[in-house]
């Protein structure tokens, strides 16, 4: 027979708590920092789409206001002609100079409105700071 010693037999030691709360921790951090990350990309996104729309508008504005442009100047020569043609260049005139000064008009308050580029991240990054303050 085979003696055994007195000491008992080690099986795996526990994770001591040191190192599991450090873990648990830095696990947090991570998945805070993951979505703080995807915040920030889902802002980025929301710019472009705001600024790709004031383009549009602005390419807008100046197409319209062109236009209107070369119709005054049609109006304006066809006003020293004979008569009624001119009902026809006045209409579209006030039409495309109209749709020139509102689209410019919508570029101008976009633009006041200011980026609201990662207002909300900024928000919760202030909010997870206040919330780690002892």
């Amino acid at each position: 027979m085979s003696a055994r010693s007195p000491v008992p037999e080690r099986q795996n030691p526990a994770p001591a708590p040191l190192a599991a709360s450090l873990k648990g921790l830095f696990s947090g951090v991570l998945g805070l920092f993951q979505v703080r990350l995807e915040l920030f990309t889902v802002e980025a996104r929301e710019e472009v789409s705001r600024l790709g729309g004031l383009l549009v508008l602005a390419a807008f504005a100046c197409v319209f206001l062109s236009l209107g442009v070369g119709f005054l100047a049609i109006l304006i020569t066809v006003a020293l002609w004979d008569s009624h043609r001119l009902l026809a260049l006045m209409a579209f005139t006030v039409l495309f100079l109209t749709l020139g000064v509102v689209a410019a008009y919508m570029v101008k308050q976009r633009m006041a409105q200011g980026s609201r580029l990662f207002v909300a991240s900024l928000a919760e990054l202030q909010q997870d700071r206040d919330r780690l303050k002892p």
